[in-house]
């Protein structure tokens, strides 16, 4: 478990140093929700059944990314995986690039399935988590929503099928950061006590510290008779001081001192994520 922890925190750092530089080049929006969920991903990726060579292998794990907006951190972790090259991540946001700001599929090997819209992700997921029960095949499916998300009904429409049919393949985990586009989850439409409506919607579920790999990577493996839920307590804009805790960098691209700035507070990227 070490070894996948430090890997986890490896993928991490690289993928925060990427999503700066990112979102700077194409002068994007979303670094905030980006850094956020780094954690998250990152410890993901450390344990899903996949191969960079062979994107569609029939045993793989799926990953959708339902807060799609900020889809520069899949884009980043694959290439840290060698789905692709990093230098495709230069195109990010740029016209013509199939590296649109909300994560697309199309040409971009490893995304299964093309977010942006909020509330579809999670549905999908069960369509996905079904078909493979229904098929008699044990891949997982992970899906990472927003907590601003979670205000879309049909999460909760999905979470009640979910529940009826009992996957256990399926895992959800929310980014409770407690923002969304323009101030506080709370003041928006108040999701408390999340966890507790969760559990009453028939979910294994329980709350982590979002930037600990331990305690993911803990939940993560921690297998369950029912669809899971982990709460994952996060920072918006983790990792890159000026940016943590505020809202404006949900839409804010980092200028140049900012990505400077950024980049020295997020340290040197580590170039193989094998390495423990």
């Amino acid at each position: 478990m070490q070894k996948i922890e430090n890997t986890a925190r490896i993928l991490s750092d690289n993928i925060r140093r990427h999503i700066v530089q990112m979102c700077h080049n194409g002068q994007s929006s979303h670094v905030g929700s980006g850094l956020s969920v780094a954690d998250i991903i990152a410890s993901i990726y450390s344990i899903m059944n996949i191969r960079s060579e062979q994107p569609t292998w029939v045993g793989r794990d799926y990953f959708i990314l339902s807060k799609g907006h900020a889809g520069a951190v899949v884009y980043a972790v694959l290439a840290e995986l060698n789905f692709f090259s990093e230098e495709k991540l230069k195109d990010h946001y740029r016209n013509g690039s199939t590296m649109s700001g909300h994560v697309s599929h199309v040409s971009n090997p490893g995304v299964e399935f093309s977010t942006g819209s909020l509330g579809h992700g999670l549905s999908v997921s069960c369509g996905i988590a079904k078909a493979l029960k229904v098929d008699g095949l044990k891949n997982r499916v992970f899906c990472v929503l927003s907590d601003g998300e979670m205000g879309e009904g049909s999460n909760w429409e999905a979470m009640l099928f979910a529940a009826h049919h009992k996957l256990d393949n399926l895992v959800a985990l929310i980014d409770r950061n407690h923002l969304q586009s323009i101030g506080d989850t709370e003041k928006t439409l108040a999701l408390e006590p999340l966890e507790v409506k969760c559990k009453s919607f028939g979910w294994d579920t329980v709350s982590v510290d979002g930037h600990n790999h331990k305690q993911i990577l803990d939940a993560l493996n921690d297998l369950s008779s029912k669809p899971k839920m982990i709460i994952c307590e996060t920072i918006k804009g983790k990792g890159v001081s000026y940016m943590e805790n505020s809202v404006e960098w949900h839409y804010k691209p980092p200028n140049e001192k900012e990505l400077n700035q950024a980049l020295q507070e997020l340290g040197k990227k580590i170039t193989d994520v094998e390495k423990n």
